[in-house]
């Protein structure tokens, strides 16, 4: 794989070197720093949390654990990475770089945090640090300059060929597990154990992982982000459902999917359509395609599903207009995905800032813009049967076109989620997950 992305890094740093170029004119600054970031520590202990490298940090470099390490670029000039290597034997000291990338850089190995910051642009300088708030490196704190960030998180909407590369690697690795996943379901597995299996074959911890795996038996798949882990399997498994990733050299997949046990029949159909619904939507991933009219479309659609299988008696947009449909699909469509799960910039109006508001009743939908060549983003629609939202519906005048036996029949199953990642190209989308699934 690596021979195959060393071309593309060169195109792919090359853009960011133009981006960032015209980001610092804007902002009037001289350099581009950017800290890698240090381990947070957990409240009165001496350990940290695992540690996340800044975003700002991966886009440049396939680097995820290099703690308390710089990058610094000064337009005309080749870009620099101060390396933090120091002498511990408490810790496993990452390793000097090495790899298809490191020729782009000039690259400056230092033993101490004091060292880092003396390499890096002097603070009488116009500097843009982008980086936590509080780093524990005093004398480059950072100032996380607006206009800056907002060139740049605007820009990085459109996933460059060494981006793509990335993510269809990291699609791959979570289908593999996702498969591991579905085996341990059918062997009757508890959801702990569904979940050793998915790491064991994504060969990747809790803490690599973009996010916390969702691991739901039964009625835990009506809890959007259940994250329990059941250490004991059920008497009877009748659903799975499934919402996890993978990491690849800092970019992520996400991945949802629902299973129904053998011999409940009724709620794989109900899987089926909402399934046929998603693909629908997948394939909606078009250039010019607003994305908060593909979630309303995708409303009416499950409307429609829920008719068909009886559990509502009214037409789709009287379901949607009256709030019915909300109670069964209560999240958004999905989000933009790259670097981060729910990536940068999916409510920015422009390369200036600026925000676009979301669609009047529908709060937790993550992205407004409009799709362009080269977004990432997820398809995600569920159908799920949740006592709090349904016990509230039972109060409205709408309950009387609500079949309440329906419902209870499909209460134990949870819900229903199916999610693929999607890339907005010029011809057809690019359906990173169905892709990564039908390679064997």
């Amino acid at each position: 794989m690596h021979d195959r992305l060393a071309p593309l890094y060169s195109q792919h740093l090359a853009t960011l070197r133009g981006h960032a170029d015209k980001a610092l004119a804007l902002g009037g600054f001289d350099h581009l720093v950017i800290a890698a970031g240090t381990p947070l520590r957990k409240f009165l202990d001496d350990q940290d949390y695992p540690f996340v490298a800044n975003p700002h940090f991966r886009h440049w470099l396939p680097l995820t654990d290099a703690p308390g390490s710089w990058i610094v670029y000064t337009p005309g000039k080749k870009p620099k990475l101060v390396f933090l290597q120091p002498k511990d034997y408490w810790h496993v000291v990452p390793a000097a770089p090495s790899g298809y990338w490191v020729e782009h850089f000039d690259i400056v190995i230092v033993r101490n945090a004091t060292d880092a910051v003396a390499e890096l642009p002097a603070a009488t300088t116009r500097r843009a640090i982008i980086g936590p708030e509080c780093p524990s490196m005093p004398g480059a704190e950072a100032n996380n300059p607006q206009t800056v960030l907002d060139y740049l998180h605007w820009h990085r909407s459109y996933k460059t060929a060494y981006e793509l590369e990335l993510m269809r690697e990291a699609s791959r690795i979570g289908a593999r597990a996702h498969r591991a996943a579905e085996h341990a379901f059918r062997a009757g597995e508890s959801e702990f154990a569904i979940h050793m299996a998915y790491l064991a074959a994504a060969r990747q911890i809790d803490a690599e992982l973009p996010y916390a795996s969702i691991v739901a038996l039964n009625e835990h798949g009506a809890v959007l982000h259940y994250t329990h882990f059941d250490r004991t399997a059920p008497a009877q498994s009748r659903s799975f459902l499934i919402d996890a990733g993978a990491s690849a050299a800092g970019y992520a997949s996400d991945i949802t999917r629902t299973y129904a046990a053998a011999g409940h029949d009724e709620f794989q159909a109900l899987i089926d359509s909402v399934d046929a619904a998603q693909r629908d939507f997948a394939a909606r991933v078009r250039p010019g395609q607003s994305y908060p009219e593909l979630h309303i479309h995708a409303h009416h659609v499950l409307a429609t599903v829920l008719r068909e299988h009886g559990v509502i008696r009214m037409d789709a947009e009287r379901a949607v207009a009256t709030g019915v449909t909300s109670v069964f699909f209560p999240h958004g469509l999905g989000h933009p995905i790259g670097l981060q799960v729910h990536d940068v910039a999916g409510f920015q109006q422009n390369e200036m800032g600026g925000s676009i508001a979301r669609p009047a009743g529908h709060p937790y939908l993550r992205m407004t813009r409009t799709l362009e060549p080269g977004m990432v983003v997820t398809i995600e629609p569920g159908l799920y049967f949740i006592d709090m939202l349904l016990d509230e519906l039972r109060a409205k005048p709408e309950a009387n076109d609500i079949d309440w036996k329906k419902v209870e029949a499909l209460r134990p199953y949870g819900g229903i989620r199916i999610e693929d990642d999607v890339v907005c190209t010029h011809e057809t989308p690019e359906n990173l997950t169905r892709d990564a699934f039908a390679q064997r």
